[in-house]
């Protein structure tokens, strides 16, 4: 039995548990045993009931408000276990100030951490308080919803219907976001070489509908990964990264984000891979496993995700990552999935499907997919010798993974399937 997020041991009654007393209030229900050391072994508590008349008396003389908790005595260990529930009125405050959990320790939260709380007890969320600006337009909104929906008109009882503005308070955040003009940051996105060092292109779009940054992001993707193939008397469009793949994560970026705090959603793209790192971890409620395993969505920002579903951008009921991994089925290399505390990373890699090619001729056919390169670029990149670069090239191209342009110095490789 070790200690976790939800589960802290105390050898003895000190002020020290009523930070996690707060902790506990705030953001999930958890227990605290007294009587038990760090190690987990079970040392009891002297006078357990009396000790249990002490620890309510000062949950109720320390924290406002007074969480709802419960107490329980195991009759053979001497065990005090003290149960805090998760309240409704947050935030439940010890000495003026707020905690919550983080991992095994228990810290006090930050300013925007509290505000957060403080809404949370007030049944608000940030996409509903009061824009900061109330002279919006909403241009690419209104021709996002004439496309999707064959919108005749575009009004203000448009705008209600979609829950942006109402009469008594005007325009909320939510309404700000999707508006042609705003102060929220936007995204970041960067187009690397072999290295973070070699920055080929870089776009940064802020202060913009999200709508809007949202295309932004897809322009991006498809100068990069997508270019056209002539088959036959057909041109097709080929994609080294799915499409649908890409735009269900810089969605899910847009619309599960926290828009509290000043950091762009960061799009790193790769000759193999895209990194998408949006700010904040998950909503609360949700765990990293139900994340992964889809089926569930706990909406952070109701009101922009509806407008999204709406226009047909996402789908309602959290299916991005099971639509993902199916797009991946037959591919040799996965997305990453990377869940923090403060940030969600996707990683979405160039399609490998499974193929007879060793690990080593592999990793020359994936550096070549989609880019050109001389065999020395492929030395440089991959850290084989000339011989074995030159035996691989020369099995890739007879077996048509690789095609070659040019001749003699010029000579270049590569992979377009």
């Amino acid at each position: 039995m070790k200690e976790s997020r939800t589960l802290e041991f105390k050898e003895t009654i000190t002020q020290t548990f009523l930070k996690t007393v707060s902790a506990y209030a705030n953001y999930g229900t958890g227990e605290i045993r007294f009587g038990i050391s760090d190690d987990g072994k079970e040392l009891g508590v002297s006078e357990a009931e009396k000790a249990c008349l002490d620890i309510e008396n000062r949950i109720n003389d320390s924290i406002e408000p007074r969480p709802d908790f419960n107490l329980h005595i195991d009759k053979e260990t001497s065990v005090i276990t003290l149960t805090v529930f998760e309240g409704l009125h947050k935030p439940y405050l010890y000495k003026a100030r707020a905690y919550k959990r983080n991992d095994t320790s228990t810290v006090a939260v930050d300013r925007i951490e509290l505000t957060r709380l403080i809404m949370t007890g007030q049944n608000l969320t940030f996409e509903e308080t009061p824009a900061a600006k109330q002279d919006l337009t909403f241009k690419f909104l209104g021709e996002k919803m004439s496309a999707a929906l064959n919108l005749e008109t575009f009004t203000k009882d448009t705008l209600k219907t979609l829950e942006l503005y109402s009469e008594k308070k005007g325009f909320n955040k939510a309404g700000e976001l999707l508006s042609d003009e705003n102060g929220f940051p936007g995204v970041d996105i960067v187009r690397f070489g072999d290295s973070i060092s070699i920055i080929h292109d870089r776009e940064t779009h802020e202060r913009e509908s999200i709508l809007k940054l949202y295309d932004d992001a897809l322009s991006m993707y498809r100068k990069y990964y997508q270019y056209e193939q002539i088959s036959g008397s057909v041109r097709e469009t080929v994609s080294l990264i799915p499409e649908a793949a890409f735009r269900e994560v810089v969605a899910n970026a847009l619309v599960h984000r926290t828009w509290d705090v000043a950091a762009n959603v960061h799009i790193a793209m790769f000759p193999e891979k895209i990194e998408v790192v949006s700010p904040g971890g998950l909503p609360s409620g949700m765990n990293r496993e139900e994340y992964l395993r889809g089926g569930i969505s706990i909406l952070r920002n109701r009101i922009v995700a509806n407008v999204f579903f709406r226009l047909h951008l996402i789908e309602r009921f959290g299916t991005g990552i099971r639509r993902i991994n199916e797009l991946y089925k037959s591919s040799e290399i996965k997305p990453v999935y990377d869940v923090t505390e403060n940030s969600i990373r996707v990683v979405l890699p160039v399609i490998s499907l499974v193929n007879d090619l060793s690990k080593d001729e592999n990793d020359v056919y994936r550096l070549l997919k989609g880019r050109a390169a001389s065999s020395s670029d492929v030395v440089r990149s991959v850290g084989f010798g000339k011989s074995k670069v030159n035996t691989i090239l020369k099995k890739l191209v007879a077996e048509g993974y690789v095609e070659t342009t040019g001749s003699g110095r010029g000579l270049k490789y590569t992979a377009e399937r």
